[in-house]
């Protein structure tokens, strides 16, 4: 089973060389990996340059876009502009740039997708230092796997018809695998260190896009706020429950497009009530 690894990467020569030395020093190795410098302005393609000339799986992509750190479609464009360099991988794996893998990270993923043959996605959790200790990242439910750590089976990806160059896609790919009925595992003892926490990486703009995401994805109105006033609490920052809902209505007045179907958004809607009444 062979895994092909892309990482979209902005402004992230500083720490983007113990991100590949994490993963070049695995047990089970990576079959490629591409890196996709999304139109960096510091180091980010010199060290590139030095670790493609040194170790032949890594490949380095120039893409020209916007200066900005923003979520949603511009990592999933960048992923995209790496795929089609991947060849002939079982799994696809799509890292941030700013994380360290336990060395036996792609072992374990290995194992999993072996013994499940239904696995259709799977990985760790970002762990964040504090206090010299590193500790769960604390901002989704421990079955979510992160938008930093995912993993395909092929097949699964191509159920789901990739990824939504969208704010959400790291949610709408999930519940998508499961419509079509595939499995998401996340190992939980599976730590993998975050050197650039979550919350520090994002402008106001990203939270309005967050709420609009859950217009997007069909949620409804009770639902949305449900899920902004939880988003809010993990965050503990109240004042981001208003900027969901916001993005919730702006979203909804502008019309904009929805991320899956209406047959989709009704089993999802399903799901997640489901899950609720199991937490009473």
């Amino acid at each position: 089973m062979r895994f092909g690894i892309v990482i979209p990467a902005h402004n992230e020569g500083d720490i983007l060389a113990l991100t590949l030395d994490s993963l070049l020093n695995q047990h089970y190795p990576a079959h490629q990996i591409i890196v996709v410098d999304d139109n960096s302005s510091d180091n980010t393609a010199k060290v590139l340059a030095a670790y493609c000339a040194k170790y032949p799986q890594v490949k380095q992509l120039y893409r020209s876009s916007s200066a900005h750190r923003l979520p949603g479609a511009k990592i999933v464009q960048a992923f995209y502009a790496g795929l089609p360099l991947l060849e002939q991988v079982e799994v696809i794996c799509k890292f941030d740039a700013d994380l360290i893998f336990p060395p036996d990270y792609l072992q374990k993923l290995h194992q999993y997708y072996t013994q499940h043959p239904k696995l259709g996605m799977c990985g760790g959790v970002c762990s964040i230092e504090k206090q010299g200790k590193w500790l769960r990242e604390e901002l989704t439910d421990k079955n979510h796997l992160r938008g930093a750590l995912k993993s395909y089976r092929r097949e699964c990806f191509e159920d789901i018809s990739g990824l939504r160059q969208a704010m959400g896609w790291d949610t709408v790919d999930e519940l998508l695998a499961q419509y079509y009925g595939w499995e998401v595992l996340v190992d939980n003892t599976l730590l993998v260190k975050h050197l650039r926490p979550t919350a520090s990486r994002y402008n106001s703009q990203a939270q309005y896009m967050q709420g609009g995401m859950f217009y997007r994805l069909r949620y409804g109105m009770i639902l949305s706020f449900l899920a902004s006033a939880k988003l809010a609490y993990k965050k503990q920052s109240f004042h981001l429950f208003w900027d969901y809902i916001k993005g919730y209505f702006k979203a909804k007045k502008e019309k904009q497009d929805f991320l899956v179907t209406p047959e989709e958004g009704k089993w999802i809607r399903a799901y997640r009530w489901r899950n609720i009444k199991k937490k009473f």
